[in-house]
């Protein structure tokens, strides 16, 4: 089975829904997984860091207090503690990810996508670390088990770019509007971090049908969070 998870690693959400995927994929022990992260920014035109933390982008997007910011994302911090994550948005640095997504082109490549996607999520919700410079990319890089020269190859260079494009492409015309966004098979879609329930029974239909070959069908119910290049949504209370 193949499942295809597209993300970007400054989404808050992204990362929810990887850690429910996995406590799914935990149920079925026996079964053999191939997960594979693709590239989508949710802003493409984003700059490096500019100084700001996430409440403080928040604050400014919307016209809201620090406060109010905060409170905006305290849903999601709590969401990311029942998933055994600890989300730090005081200091997160929002910044742009094109770079990071060139990088893990080259993991996907060498076997270790997994790995990568994990320690570049780790590196902004959790150790607030700026995922849009080269040296910080190249570190996470290394501690998920790419080769450091090769790293930098990919940073020094244009290397990859045509393909995150492609990816995102290939998003586009799929139909998603906001990641994450999982296709199970080429089969079933699922948008949003469902809950692991969600996930469990999507794999259950796909392993059930696994041979039959049925349409694409959208498994997505209305308790999905994701996230977008206007935001994040918690379902029930907007952005």
């Amino acid at each position: 089975m193949k499942i295809e998870v597209w993300s970007d690693f400054v989404c808050p959400f992204c990362y929810i829904g990887k850690r429910r995927l996995e406590e799914a994929l935990a149920q079925f022990p026996d079964q053999t997984v191939n997960v594979e992260y693709k590239s989508f920014e949710l802003d493409p035109n984003a700059e490096r860091n500019t100084g700001r933390n996430m409440h403080e982008k928040l604050a400014a997007k919307y016209g809201r207090s620090i406060d109010e910011a905060r409170e905006m994302t305290r849903n999601m911090t709590e969401q990311a503690k029942m998933s055994g994550l600890d989300f730090h948005f005081e200091s997160m640095i929002p910044t742009n990810t094109f770079d990071a997504h060139r990088v893990a082109q080259l993991a996907n490549e060498k076997g270790l996508g997994k790995e990568t996607a994990e320690r570049f999520f780790k590196a902004v919700l959790t150790d607030s670390k700026d995922i849009g410079d080269p040296e910080t990319i190249a570190d996470m890089a290394v501690e998920a088990g790419l080769d450091r020269d090769e790293v930098v190859k990919v940073l020094e260079s244009s290397d990859y770019a045509e393909a995150v494009r492609k990816e995102e492409m290939e998003a586009q015309q799929i139909g998603v509007q906001g990641v994450p966004f999982f296709v199970i098979n080429r089969k079933y879609a699922i948008s949003g971090a469902q809950p692991t329930e969600a996930f469990v029974q999507g794999l259950e239909k796909a392993f059930a049908e696994e041979a039959k070959q049925p349409a694409f069908e959208d498994l997505s119910t209305d308790n999905g969070a994701a996230c977008n290049e206007d935001g994040c949504e918690v379902p029930g209370q907007g952005k």
